[in-house]
């Protein structure tokens, strides 16, 4: 408590009564009683040679005035004390300090000098207290009335405040060279998204109803994407079959004519025409095992420049995309599509079946195999393999199809 009541005299009472006029208002408004005085950071009291419970407290509060015993503060500091016969008058003298109060008169002489008094000193208990006036201007004290403590703390010595930290000499200024850029830092290979393209050549042979034989044009293009921390892939593969029809007739005038199955079970004829088939196999697969191997469903759509229906279905199947690492590198797949549907409208005019629909139905199989010869750090590579299909004719189709062969291609690590 007294180092911190020390600290509170220093700080607080900032206000030096040295020279000024002290009013009791100036250090708060402590209550009417008497209270201790911790001077330069000992307790006071008014009377120190008698025993401690007949002793009178240093300081007092009467009305809005803090006395305090002029004797025993200046004897405090070493300071001579006299008083007159009659007792009421009261003098102290200590080098280059003096003063002298009378009982119930309102003027101190302070070193030689007249100064009046608001309040006169005053007799309490035997004790001369003289208001705190006396001892600011007397001893040049700082005066401060604690109320969280419930004491009067006077000081004669200021807190001396601890010198300022030493300014460091500065240091050398070291010219560090600027570091050269950082080249980017590659993304983790479980961060980068795992895609390819390629495209193929095919010859291909196409059985259906209107051509049987190996004369046929793949075209070939597939494409895969998939980011290496998922499971799931996506897959686009699409085909086109070029060919020309059977010749199975020629007339007296040379034209050439395509014999082809019906759908009620009949034959029929049709000039010799280049023929059109287009496939597009949708995929979304989830992967099951590694490196790569699918579990996957897909959607089929096919389509034809001859004006038969366009068959869309959906389908399941196994899949092993290719890894594409140095070296070669193995795949395949297999899709079934249970029911691939399109409508057939019969265009015959004057036919009682002109303008009838039929619902054409296959269930269509799909396979593929093949190697991949990847080079390291070259983003281009060589793949070929087997691709084929096979339509079997479930509802209102003439016969069955078969589109299959080997195929050679380039595909692009993306």
């Amino acid at each position: 408590m007294t180092t911190w009541l020390c600290a509170c005299a220093g700080a607080i009472v900032g206000t030096s009564l040295l020279g000024g006029r002290a009013e009791a208002q100036s250090f708060g408004s402590p209550p009417a009683g008497a209270y201790p005085i911790l001077f330069n950071d000992h307790t006071v009291y008014a009377t120190p040679d008698t025993l401690r419970r007949g002793r009178v407290l240093a300081a007092l509060v009467r009305g809005r005035e803090i006395y305090v015993p002029l004797r025993s503060m200046f004897e405090a500091l070493g300071a001579t004390v006299s008083v007159t016969d009659h007792g009421r008058t009261i003098g102290a003298t200590k080098p280059g300090s003096s003063v002298v109060v009378t009982v119930g008169k309102p003027e101190a002489v302070i070193n030689g000098e007249r100064r009046p008094l608001d309040v006169p000193p005053i007799s309490y208990r035997g004790i001369v207290l003289v208001p705190i006036r006396v001892i600011a201007e007397a001893l040049g004290a700082y005066v401060q009335w604690v109320p969280s403590e419930r004491i009067v703390v006077v000081r004669t010595t200021p807190l001396v405040a601890p010198p300022p930290p030493a300014t460091p000499e500065p240091a050398p200024v070291i010219v560090v060279p600027p570091s050269p850029t950082p080249a980017p830092t590659p993304r983790p290979a479980s961060e980068r998204p795992y895609a390819f393209i390629q495209a193929a050549i095919s010859d291909a042979s196409n059985y259906n109803e209107f051509i049987s034989g190996p004369r046929c044009g793949s075209y070939l293009l597939d494409a895969a994407y998939a980011l290496r921390s998922s499971p799931l892939a996506i897959k686009v593969d699409y085909r086109e079959d070029q060919y020309v029809t059977n010749d199975n007739l020629t007339d007296t005038n040379g034209n050439q004519y395509t014999q082809f199955a019906t759908i009620d079970g009949g034959t029929a004829f049709t000039p010799v025409f280049d023929a059109h088939d287009t496939s597009v196999d949708v995929r979304l697969e989830y992967q099951i095992a590694a490196p790569r191997i699918y579990l996957g469903v897909g959607y089929l759509h096919t389509a034809n420049n001859y004006g038969y229906p366009q068959l869309n279905g959906v389908g399941a199947g196994l899949e092993k995309l290719p890894s594409l690492r140095t070296g070669i590198d193995l795949y395949g797949s297999a899709f079934y599509y249970l029911s691939a549907t399109g409508t057939y409208t019969v265009e015959q005019p004057n036919s009682v079946d002109d303008g009838t629909s039929y619902r054409q139905r296959y269930a269509i199989v799909r396979y593929d195999i093949g190697a991949a010869l990847v080079a390291a750090r070259f983003p281009v590579y060589l793949y070929g393999g087997y691709r084929g299909d096979r339509y079997y004719a479930k509802a209102y189709a003439p016969i069955g199809q078969v589109h299959d062969g080997p195929y050679l291609g380039v595909g692009v690590r993306l």
